[in-house]
């Protein structure tokens, strides 16, 4: 019980982190003739091969929910980047100087970074539609990475993602 419940709180706490995402598609693409997808053979994710099978399975699970099918004569392609970059740190400490006498006044002031930054991951996810070979919808997800996180906890991460990033596909036009 004891188990659970620290598996529970650690899932909570990382679910808790914000998850940012931004979007763009193409306005004139007429997204209901996409019914089956595939990926990239050629994908360069950035990813550890452990995560990006983490991560097409919570994409597969996600799409086949939405009634897309995984195909091997698809409608269009899904390419995966990703890159990880470390925030600069938040909190400062400062320092100063000061003096005064007769008229005359000086000072020195120094902030100095306290700890690190928060290690955060960028996936850019991109359908391209196969037969022009030209991009239709994008989502850019950016969110706190804990690179020494369990296999159940980057699982969970990684489903949250896929669940913000195309929790708005098909675009409301």
């Amino acid at each position: 019980m004891k188990f659970f419940k620290i598996i529970l709180l650690a899932t909570i706490i990382t679910s808790c982190a914000p998850i940012r995402v931004s979007y763009d598609f193409d306005k004139n693409t007429n997204f209901t003739k996409y019914k089956s997808y595939n990926y990239f053979s050629d994908m360069e994710t950035g990813l550890s091969d452990l995560d990006v099978k983490r991560l097409l399975n919570a994409i597969d699970l996600n799409m086949k929910a939405k009634g897309l099918d995984l195909s091997e004569a698809p409608d269009f392609f899904i390419d995966i980047k990703s890159s990880a970059y470390q925030e600069a740190p938040r909190n400062t400490v400062g320092v100063g100087l000061g003096g005064t006498g007769r008229h005359v006044g000086g000072g020195i002031s120094i902030g100095v970074p306290v700890g690190q930054g928060n290690l955060n991951r960028r996936i850019i996810i991109d359908f391209v539609d196969k037969s022009g070979m030209t991009l239709f919808w994008q989502a850019v997800s950016e969110a706190s990475f804990n690179p020494n996180a369990t296999p159940e906890e980057r699982e969970n991460r990684l489903k949250a993602i896929v669940e913000k990033v195309l929790g708005q596909y098909p675009p409301k036009q």
